[in-house]
């Protein structure tokens, strides 16, 4: 089916961010290239999908909840593969229990200038997850349903490295406020799922 695309994402996205995101275009950045992944596996025969708590640092994305990913490296051979082996490195989960479906709207992320390409992959079987130390504060387990539950969405006001007090729209997943890039990215996945269930009724 076609990609909902930017139209999907722009209802989790912050107004300053989409001022941001005119700024850049006008300036015609290079961005760097970084890839994510939204992995949905079962879990007692629910779907579920992972999130992480990245640990806090000195970088712009400092503590967040973020899907599983990170920047392409010279060896990877496109954004898919980035996304697969980031996944294995951040989370554990081994290259061949991923099984990428579909690629989501690449966005930009103004903070770090980095273009991130998404993916949406399903795993067959009950995955044991193992964090990356140096980059994982925390493993986040998602039942689907808590995103296409239209009560789990909400706005939070807070500061961020290059703002301070802004109210921006998240989604609340096991007492956690999911807000950004990822939160525009879940956006576009939920319309897609949603779109592809009704499919199946019809």
């Amino acid at each position: 089916m076609p990609l909902p695309g930017f139209e999907a994402q722009l209802k989790m996205a912050a107004v300053e961010r989409l001022e941001e995101l005119q700024r850049v275009s006008l300036l015609k950045k290079t961005p760097r290239k970084a890839a994510v992944m939204m992995l949905i596996y079962p879990v007692n025969d629910v779907a579920h999908f992972v999130l992480i708590e990245r640990m806090v640092s000195k970088g712009a994305h400092s503590g967040q909840i973020a899907f599983p990913g990170g920047r392409q490296e010279e060896e990877d051979q496109d954004d898919a593969v980035t996304a697969i082996r980031e996944t294995h490195e951040e989370v554990g989960i081994i290259p061949d229990h991923q099984e990428i479906i579909a690629a989501g709207t690449p966005i930009y992320i103004p903070p770090s200038n980095y273009m991130v390409s998404p993916f949406l992959a399903f795993a067959k079987a009950e995955l044991q997850f193992t964090p990356q130390p140096s980059e994982v504060k925390s493993i986040i387990e998602v039942p689907l349903h808590e995103l296409i539950d239209p009560n789990n969405v909400s706005k939070h006001t807070l500061s961020t490295s290059y703002a301070t007090n802004i109210t921006v729209p998240c989604y609340n997943l096991q007492d956690h406020v999911v807000w950004g890039a990822t939160a525009m990215m879940l956006a576009e996945f939920k319309t897609m799922l949603q779109k592809s269930l009704s499919l199946k009724d019809v």
